[in-house]
């Protein structure tokens, strides 16, 4: 389980690139409520600590678990389901006294870990409809019950990093092309049915948000709209070099309340109005570095499972940042999407932390690897 690996493999710029992010959240969250400042720092600690035991784990021999884990993953999404703590009317967190624990983004690298295996174990089949379809099934069970929380950013993040996983596993373009060819006029229809009828697709709270987005000059979705307008305003008014950080400007959307859920989902208005162009543009440049370190580490890969694990972690993380900037910045309808290392909450920063621990074992045991 515990290997001796040679220093020299670890990849410390990774690292680096980690708790300069992690440090630069820290603050942000800080400023954005103060009170949770203290329990930030605590998940970042525990998630370096974390990353640290998982790094030292042979990969290939956690993945033989696989089954374990995805039924592990499944009892636990069954646990929210029946169990969950409901909030605005959602319920997809579990009490557990001390904390509370949001298992879906536990499962997103759970997911990672077991497709990284069984498209291994299948990779001389994978372009048959068996393997296809027995790997789309699996995935099904899963996200239903992410989807039923309700939770649709997730359950479109897992369905993503889904794909990336099918297409460095080996799926043939011809293949890709026929989906997509199914995929995009069914994803142009559902769009039609949500914004052009009455019909019940998703949630009615989902389907304000997307009209909001698409109509925010109608009176109907303002109350929908606002916060998002409020965050493109706070990331305008910060300009070049920001209003400074932890700023008491009666301006501030942060200090003044404009913004709700600040410190999560729009914490990147914090970081464009205390830190201007310049420092959104750095926090955008080390979460393109890491996901860049997790792809240049998955190439080196020793086997197809470590490739897989390196994509599945960097997609999370870079699909993850590109939403909710992208929601931040009023370019996607509002979604609830984190700001992987940035914004606050404590099981997703440690989650994320577990993917890095794998996609550092990965690098330690790269194609140059001799360790015993």
């Amino acid at each position: 389980m515990l290997k001796l690996y040679k220093l020299k493999n670890y990849n410390f710029r990774l690292v680096l690139w980690l708790i300069l992010l992690s440090t630069i959240g820290i603050l942000l969250v800080g400023s954005a409520m103060k009170s949770l400042q203290t329990k930030q720092l605590f998940g970042v600690v525990l998630g370096l600590f974390v990353m640290l035991i998982v790094s030292l784990m042979d990969y290939s021999w956690l993945l033989n678990f696989h089954w374990i884990i995805y039924a592990g993953n499944i009892i636990m999404l069954l646990f929210v389901r029946f169990f969950g703590k409901t909030s605005g009317g959602a319920a997809r967190w579990l009490d557990l006294g001390f904390v509370q624990f949001q298992p879906t983004e536990l499962a997103k690298i759970l997911i990672i870990m077991f497709f990284a295996r069984y498209l291994m174990d299948h990779e001389d089949d994978l372009n048959t409809w068996k393997t296809i379809l027995s790997s789309v099934g699996l995935l099904a069970v899963p996200l239903v019950l992410i989807k039923e929380q309700p939770d649709l950013k997730n359950t479109i993040t897992v369905a993503i990093v889904f794909c990336a996983l099918m297409y460095i596993a080996g799926l043939s373009y011809k293949i890709i092309g026929g989906i997509l060819a199914v995929a995009i006029p069914l994803f142009i229809a559902a769009m039609f049915l949500i914004t052009q009828t009455d019909l019940e697709i998703i949630d009615s709270y989902q389907k304000n948000r997307i009209m909001a987005w698409m109509y925010p000059e109608d009176d109907a979705y303002k109350d929908d709209i606002i916060q998002q307008n409020n965050s493109i305003i706070a990331i305008g008014s910060g300009q070049l070099t920001g209003k400074g950080y932890n700023n008491n400007k009666v301006s501030s959307a942060n200090k003044g309340n404009f913004v709700s859920q600040i410190q999560t989902d729009f914490i990147f208005a914090v970081a464009g109005e205390e830190l201007g162009f310049i420092g959104s543009v750095i926090v955008i440049l080390l979460l393109f570095l890491i996901t860049l370190e997790c792809i240049l580490t998955g190439r080196k890969a020793k086997d197809l499972s470590g490739q897989i694990i390196c994509c599945g972690v960097g997609t999370v993380v870079g699909f993850q940042s590109f939403l909710n900037i992208s929601v931040a910045t009023g370019l996607f309808p509002n979604t609830g999407t984190p700001l992987p290392f940035v914004s606050y909450g404590l099981t997703s920063i440690v989650s994320l932390y577990i993917g890095m621990g794998l996609v550092l074992n990965v690098g330690l045991q790269n194609r140059n690897y001799l360790g015993g």
